[in-house]
């Protein structure tokens, strides 16, 4: 497939977010437990905040990739059959019931628990939501597979538990270097998820072929041309046009940048207890590795119709 940059930006600006959320809603589950001891006030309310602003320009990105923006409603209108029209419908809630406990917070209501426990409930639908849009088109076995889930799951929290932690050591609060404990173990559950995904998609075959496309089944079919003197709406939105080199250099790319050098860093700051800098850092190059690794995971999978239009001379 093409990936389009807006819904690459889109799905790790979200995932972060919710990551964050969860974060910070574990949080004020131990304190009200009495398992940690409380914690600054402030460092919810820019939790919160920082929450409600990666999922703005998420959800403002995702517009770029609409030919019609102005008729974006509509996409609520199949929520009965589409997961993307349930996405569009869970995600501004999400960001409501956000920005409602983050104001519980500033001000002292009691409502800020029930608010919190409505927003763990959206958090995971949104996750199902945005998994299920990939996970549903069984023609793209890349996509086809539970580990589509769990590895947008676990890299969410990975990413949202290291801007946790970084606010925590902002604050010079004690649940600091739990946090960042926490996202390195994260951090490492999504590298092992991302390896498998590669293994799986490596040693996946295509159930179509030309013989079974055009109905001849001749051993030697050679394709000399797609048909196309220039480009169409087939070559330019199914297949990315880079070669196997480019992909295996993003790979590799994204592999470093999101789990190797972040942990690396993680580790620097678990031994360091003023590290806002450091995590900071590891914080930045795991986004700049998402981007890479969520780019990838649309371009690894192999629309069918690329048995055809892939083959230009």
């Amino acid at each position: 497939m093409n990936p389009a940059y807006s819904v690459v930006f889109f799905t790790v600006c979200c995932g972060l977010a919710q990551g964050l959320f969860l974060a910070i809603f574990a949080v004020d589950m131990l304190t009200r437990l009495s398992f940690i001891e409380m914690q600054s006030p402030q460092f919810f309310v820019w939790g919160h905040s920082i929450t409600l602003i990666f999922l703005a320009v998420g959800l403002l990105s995702s517009f770029l990739h609409l030919g019609h923006p102005e008729r974006a409603w509509r996409a609520v209108m199949m929520w009965k059959t589409s997961w993307l029209s349930r996405e569009v419908i869970v995600l501004p809630l999400f960001m409501l019931i956000v920005f409602a406990y983050g104001c519980s917070y500033w001000l002292g209501s009691t409502l800020s628990l029930w608010l919190g426990v409505l927003g763990l409930f959206l958090c995971l639908a949104l996750f199902v939501c945005t998994a299920m849009i990939y996970m549903c088109l069984k023609f793209l076995q890349e996509w086809a597979t539970t580990l589509t889930l769990i590895n947008f799951v676990v890299l969410g929290c990975a990413s949202g538990l290291g801007w946790a932690a970084t606010l925590a050591t902002a604050e010079d609060l004690t649940i600091a270097t739990p946090l960042i404990l926490w996202a390195m173990i994260c951090t490492v559950l999504g590298l092992l998820v991302r390896v498998i995904m590669l293994l799986r998609n490596a040693q996946l075959k295509p159930r179509s072929s030309l013989q079974t496309a055009i109905g001849i089944k001749h051993p030697h079919i050679v394709q000399k041309a797609q048909g196309f003197m220039g480009g169409s709406f087939n070559t330019r939105e199914f297949f990315h046009g880079r070669s196997l080199q480019t992909l295996l250099r993003i790979k590799w790319f994204f592999l470093f940048l999101t789990f190797i050098l972040p942990v690396m860093f993680m580790v620097i700051a678990f031994c360091n207890s003023h590290a806002t800098v450091t995590m900071l850092l590891a914080c930045a190059l795991q986004f700049i590795g998402l981007i890479a690794e969520r780019w990838y995971f649309f371009a690894q999978a192999n629309h069918p119709q690329n048995l055809y239009y892939s083959s230009i001379s």
